[in-house]
């Protein structure tokens, strides 16, 4: 990794920039990956688009797995494990079918709730205490969801209220993966995530199962190729610069989104959508930025009480 690195990003670069860099790689890698996902569902159900995209991306990763080994994965947290995998495998079933029956620009946007919902699965699930400022933030982000949808001028599509189930499972996944962290290291994390993603995909898959035909085996696993870099490019960002500071260069992913359905479907985003997720953007920005403060300041605060408890030297 890197050596990839330095092929990309001289080292003279600031960290940050580099971080940023990263982390807008990793948006056009995820946005072509969902390009590939609405291209594998033209000839299989998105349940195996699901299922072999967890498969190659576990193909990919083996040679990181056996340098690892299986001492290295001892946890004793596999019940949580199991349900992360869960919610996450109802989130990415969701959002795989979303996409297949929904412009990408569109969907992509509503995705960006996320973590507007992760706020409030916090407040109540994990007993955090959310102030008025990021429940302001929330609600701002949701009048941005429904200058999207537009319910007033229409029913709520289905396709739309699918995105913001797949959203509400993603953020369930998020704040277990919270919990984990705790005690677990990324690495475990991420190797379990695939370990059990792969048999779990597999079986709503054999439901619908047919086998693909060569032609598009190549474009699965190229996808999953892509996944795995798209993981990879995000995990290198965090690595160089503060998730805060990381967050809104995750929203490149809509232009990159709106640009691919342009040219590959003809899709056009109106400007109520282009409005609507600026909102959502704006807020989950500021519900960020207003995480990484309250942080620095217990981080101080605890440095402080540790400097006046120690005795003098």
């Amino acid at each position: 990794m890197a050596s990839l690195r330095t092929q990309l990003f001289p080292s003279k670069i600031p960290l940050p920039v580099q971080g940023a860099l990263w982390m807008v790689t990793g948006a056009a890698l995820f946005s072509l990956l969902n390009l590939l996902i609405r291209h594998g569902a033209t000839e299989l159900h998105p349940f195996q688009v699901a299922f072999f995209r967890n498969f190659f991306s576990l193909m990919f990763m083996l040679p990181w797995l056996a340098k690892a080994g299986l001492g290295g994965l001892h946890t004793s947290k596999a019940w949580l494990y199991t349900t992360r995998s869960l919610t996450g495998l109802a989130a990415m079933l969701t959002w795989f079918y979303a996409l297949t029956v929904m412009p990408l620009g569109e969907a992509v946007a509503l995705s960006f709730t996320t973590p507007l919902f992760a706020t409030i699965g916090a407040a109540l699930f994990l007993g955090e205490v959310v102030r008025l400022r990021r429940w302001s933030a929330t609600v701002v982000g949701f009048i941005g969801v429904l200058v999207i949808i537009r319910p007033d001028a229409e029913a709520i599509t289905l396709p739309a209220a699918i995105v913001l189930v797949s959203a509400c499972f993603s953020a369930a996944s998020a704040l277990q993966v919270k919990a984990l962290s705790r005690t677990e290291s990324p690495a475990v994390m991420v190797t379990y995530m695939v370990l059990f993603l792969t048999p779990m995909s597999l079986v709503p898959a054999l439901f619908v199962w047919s086998w693909p035909s060569w032609g598009m085996l190549v474009w699965l696993v190229l996808m999953g190729g892509i996944a795995t870099l798209g993981h990879l490019a995000l995990t290198r960002a965090f690595t160089l610069a503060d998730a805060s500071a990381m967050m809104p260069f995750d929203y490149t992913k809509l232009p990159f989104a709106a640009l691919l359905g342009y040219l590959a479907f003809g899709e056009t985003m109106d400007v109520w959508a282009w409005i609507g997720a600026g909102i959502i953007a704006a807020s989950t920005i500021y519900i960020a930025q207003r995480e990484a403060m309250l942080a620095r300041r217990a981080r101080s605060a605890a440095a402080a009480s540790a400097a006046v408890g120690s005795p003098a030297e």
